[in-house]
């Protein structure tokens, strides 16, 4: 797909479900150096042995806040689309469990 065709198609998309596709990437670009440091944070908790809600839900927070702004801002978002998200945030979060398992027992 070109770029001169992708762009009017990404635009209509996010229109037609009355988000700014714009935002949304911005979101999920700009969330992902906060999701990185929030799981550091997170890895440093646990090394440390201190607790960890408050590292645990940051990084769940950047995780899923482009989608969190989809699901708020969003309109005529079908069914599938929350099915997706829901697969996309479980096989994350047991991807991001299994990375912080594997630094803290490197340590």
């Amino acid at each position: 797909m070109k770029l001169d065709s992708f762009l009017p198609w990404f635009e209509r998309l996010g229109a037609q479900h009355g988000v700014n596709p714009w935002i949304f990437g911005s979101i999920y670009v700009g969330a992902i150096p906060l999701f990185s440091l929030s799981l550091a944070w997170l890895v440093r908790e646990l090394r440390a042995r201190r607790p960890i809600i408050l590292p645990a839900l940051s990084s769940g927070f950047f995780f899923i806040s482009a989608y969190l702004y989809l699901i708020i801002a969003g309109k005529n978002v079908p069914l599938w689309v929350y099915g997706f998200l829901a697969v996309m945030v479980v096989s994350g979060a047991y991807a991001t469990v299994r990375k912080v398992r594997t630094q803290v027992k490197s340590r």
